[in-house]
């Protein structure tokens, strides 16, 4: 067990917390500012856990109630206390705050990153350095074309980034997917193959994937995926529906999975059977995931008992969406051995601690099934019901969904909110409140804040603005309305660049080619990048 640099109060100063991200024990650094606030300015290690979704999101991400867990904000007040009181309740016993929030750790000399998931976008940076993975750019991509030259193009992101936009003939096949299918897929070995994303990292880390892998065909990275098209000046393809074959060729498959694990041993990935695991996962002093890289459909087919869907191309990309503990151990389930393998190998070099299920879904191993908070249960109001009570003048209408979503279309007199600032906007002189939300627990925890706030009469819209609108009943827009200021769950910063803007294009694809030179040595120190030689 590695010494824990423990807080001395409820509170945690900025240089303790830096000490604490590097000594190499668990915990769990949790920005629980909204999605905006996040995106604008964070610590690089922090884990987004919006306040306004704790309860539901917490129990996933730091599963184990003992976890050393520090909380930041804007200032270290306000939000993270309220954060404190909620994780009290949910049985969490060793909660801190960031003194001053990131405002303090700023002040103290460390780094803030703009932007979402960045400990890998910076990876894929690393990860081209370290590794100089090939690439070409859009121009170089189009005189292979006019040239008759022999290749193909994979869009490594999910099926519905692909369809949004791609390059025109791209086949859809994530990440974690291309060792496995690309072999099915392309029988040439002197086809070229070049993996494309939407900007930088999915491109390095797909075609850096199949190089790892040992595929013989030669292998490249379109340079900034469709933002680098589009800034050429060249059209993207939108709802594009080609993809990965279901099926592989199974003549293929011991190869692959020979393949698979001796890239994954040369970055000392452990394979694990389900006995020890299940040892792991009794453990009260150690946190474990189980993630499921499969695709979607795999999973939906069933899986392990307490495993997570993580597709495994996703993981690597936005590893904080599904592991919120530094330093605990994550156990990674596929159906073959192949994708799992190669998972792990860049989760290794990310710096994480994992391993990969010997015999995946069919191991048998069952894990903990995580448990639902407790809410506070609403009695619903029908859009009639509100439609009368708002003629009258005897509710206030607080819209719980997405800022950008308000603006667009609400209800006639309701106001935006969001959780972390509702009960002062839920003052008022009128009978009772209704929330309307697009999911209903969200209003349910929202419910909690007004309570404890003294607001006892409090209603849910039954099945939410849908319900209203198939009613019949109107809805209005303010397209300035709530100001750009207060939408703190929605990120400005280059937001419209897969939208057609240029400018934003350019801003983000040189904040991601920059983000290298904000790293400290320990913070550069966390990533374990180490060139891979092909055999033979």
């Amino acid at each position: 067990m590695k010494q824990r640099t423990q807080p001395q109060s409820g509170t945690v100063a900025a240089k303790q917390l830096k000490m604490m991200l590097h000594d190499g024990a668990e915990m769990a650094l949790l920005d629980v500012r909204e999605a905006g606030q996040f995106g604008d300015s964070h610590l690089l290690f922090a884990v987004p856990l919006p306040y306004s979704r704790l309860e539901l999101d917490v129990i996933r991400l730091v599963p184990r109630r003992s976890t050393r867990i520090v909380l930041c904000d804007d200032s270290g007040r306000d939000v993270a206390e309220l954060a404190a009181r909620r994780l009290a309740a949910l049985g969490y016993t060793d909660v801190s705050s960031l003194d001053g929030g990131i405002a303090g750790w700023s002040a103290a000399g460390y780094a803030l990153f703009k932007g979402v998931n960045v400990p890998s976008k910076l990876f894929g940076e690393l990860v081209e350095h370290a590794y100089h993975t090939p690439r070409v750019t859009a121009q170089e991509l189009v005189r292979m074309s006019e040239a008759g030259e022999n290749f193909v193009i994979v869009d490594g992101r999910p099926f519905g980034e692909y369809r949004n936009m791609t390059i025109p003939g791209s086949t859809c096949c994530p990440n974690a997917e291309l060792p496995y299918r690309i072999p099915t897929m392309v029988k040439d070995p002197n086809t070229k193959i070049v993996v494309n994303c939407g900007g930088r990292t999915r491109s390095i880390i797909g075609a850096q994937t199949l190089i790892n892998f040992g595929i013989r065909n030669p292998v490249y990275a379109l340079e900034n995926g469709t933002q680098g098209w589009y800034l050429s000046d060249l059209q993207l393809e939108r709802g594009s529906a080609r993809r990965y074959p279901d099926h592989i060729d199974e003549r293929q498959l011991p190869g692959l999975r020979t393949r698979a694990r001796s890239l994954a041993e040369r970055f000392n990935v452990e394979f694990v059977n389900a006995s020890l695991i299940q040892k792991w996962l009794n453990d009260p002093e150690r946190t474990t995931y189980l993630c499921d890289v499969r695709t979607p459909e795999e999973f939906r087919k069933g899986s392990l008992a307490g495993a997570v869907h993580a597709p495994g191309g996703q993981l690597v990309q936005a590893t904080d969406q599904w592991i919120g503990v530094r330093n605990a151990r994550g156990v990674l389930i596929d159906a073959e051995g192949v994708r799992a393998p190669v998972v792990a190998s860049w989760l290794r070099q990310l710096g994480y601690d994992v391993c990969v299920l010997e015999e995946g879904i069919r191991s048998g191993l069952q894990g903990p099934s995580l448990a639902r908070p407790g809410l506070p249960t609403l009695k619903a109001i029908s859009p009639a019901e509100l439609k009368r009570a708002l003629d009258e003048g005897r509710c206030t209408v607080l819209d719980l969904g997405a800022s950008m979503s308000f603006r667009k279309a609400h209800i006639p007199g309701s106001r935006w909110s969001t959780r972390s600032r509702l009960a002062a906007a839920a003052r008022n002189e009128n009978d009772f409140i209704v929330l309307v939300a697009e999911d209903a627990d969200v209003a349910r925890l929202a419910a909690i804040d007004l309570l404890e706030a003294g607001i006892r009469d409090v209603k849910i819209l039954d099945s939410g603005l849908d319900a209203w609108t198939r009613a019949g009943h109107s809805t209005e827009s303010s397209p300035a309305v709530p100001p750009d200021t207060e939408c703190i769950d929605y990120l400005f910063f280059v937001h419209d660049r897969h939208a057609g803007n240029r400018e934003a294009m350019k801003q983000y694809l040189a904040w991601e080619t920059g983000l290298i030179a904000q790293l400290d040595p320990q913070e550069r120190a966390t990533f374990k990048i180490g060139p891979v030689m092909r055999d033979g």
